[in-house]
């Protein structure tokens, strides 16, 4: 059985976007893979954040993954930071590292345009520390978003570069890619997420009262000025979370109704709002119940850190073994 790793930043609560982008792809995997899945918290120091919040974020985070069915049982879920083997794989990799590579990220481009009183050098070599977490694990397979294609192909070519210099020891891992529908924020000029403002938490499922408060104002098709004005859906974020969200009837509903002018766009609203909140009924059960066993999530997290430290001893001995570095005899 091939295995997949994928991390994600402890931003705390998860939003509508992390879940349809990333969250529920996971789930699914865990049918047909050997999932390891990472809360990567010594990525998250690169950026400004409050230490006294560090921790609430990490197990926030870690409820959300559990109640929207990562199962401890199927797959391995840890914290980043319980297993120092990523840190010193990244050391070794900074070795085979060019400079050059890492200039040309697109990611750290944008992050050096937008926050330049925060270019760190961790900002510089997060690609590195990334590649470490995918191969400590040997991953074969890696699911990514777009935006995240570069940082796969760079930590292949570290790979390749290790195993050129020290011998065959790290697979060269594939991106694997899910049909995902572009989900945009409720401002419906950008991606959803935290950082805009324009996101769904899911703290809002079992609240109809809440959710409405977020979906009612949403932006929709500018194009319908009044009811009767006909719109196009593909240019409605609205219609983007029902095709995220929906059943297929649903969505066509949607479709016909907006481009006819045959339904209203608070029609629109209120049956996605019904299909969100149906959606999310088990999430938000299951939340309710893992909140209410004290000390469940801090097990799930030692039991995962104990397997992934497992794996990640062998891959470290095999690799100091590989440089020649010194051991007791």
């Amino acid at each position: 059985m091939k295995t997949v790793f994928s991390g994600i930043q402890p931003s705390g609560e998860l939003h509508l976007g992390n879940y349809v982008g990333a969250i529920r792809n996971w789930v699914r995997l865990q049918e047909s893979y050997r999932c390891i899945f990472c809360v990567v918290d010594y990525h998250a120091i690169t950026q400004t954040y409050d230490v006294k919040d560090m921790g609430r974020r990490v197990d926030d985070m870690v409820v959300d993954l559990l109640a929207l069915g990562i199962d401890p049982e199927r797959s391995i879920l840890f914290v980043q930071s319980m297993v120092p083997e990523h840190t010193e794989l990244a050391w070794v990799f900074n070795a085979v590292s060019h400079m050059g590579d890492l200039e040309r990220m697109t990611q750290f481009k944008d992050k050096s345009e937008h926050q330049p009183d925060n270019i760190n050098v961790g900002i510089f070599t997060y690609p590195v520390l990334q590649a470490a977490d995918i191969m400590l694990y040997k991953a074969e397979l890696v699911p990514v978003g777009q935006d995240q294609l570069q940082h796969l192909e760079l930590a292949r070519r570290i790979a390749r570069s290790f195993n050129h210099r020290w011998g065959q020891t790290f697979p060269e891992c594939e991106p694997l890619s899910t049909t995902v529908p572009k989900l945009l924020g409720l401002d419906g000029q950008a991606k959803m997420s935290k950082s805009l403002k324009n996101h769904i938490p899911l703290s809002v499922f079992g609240n109809d009262k809440a959710l409405w408060k977020l979906l009612g104002p949403a932006k929709t098709d500018p194009a319908r000025v009044t009811r009767e004005d006909p719109g196009n859906p593909e240019n409605c974020n609205v219609f983007t979370m029902h095709k995220a969200m929906s059943p297929e009837p649903d969505i066509e509903w949607s479709r016909q109704g907006c481009s006819t002018a045959g339904i209203g766009c608070v029609d629109c609203k209120k049956k996605l709002a019904e299909n969100m909140q149906k959606h999310f009924a088990p999430y938000v059960e299951r939340k309710k119940e893992i909140l209410g066993k004290p000390g469940y999530v801090a097990g799930v997290l030692r039991d995962g850190a104990e397997k992934a430290r497992a794996i990640a001893k062998q891959t470290i001995g095999e690799v100091r073994e590989k440089l020649g570095l010194w051991h007791s005899p």
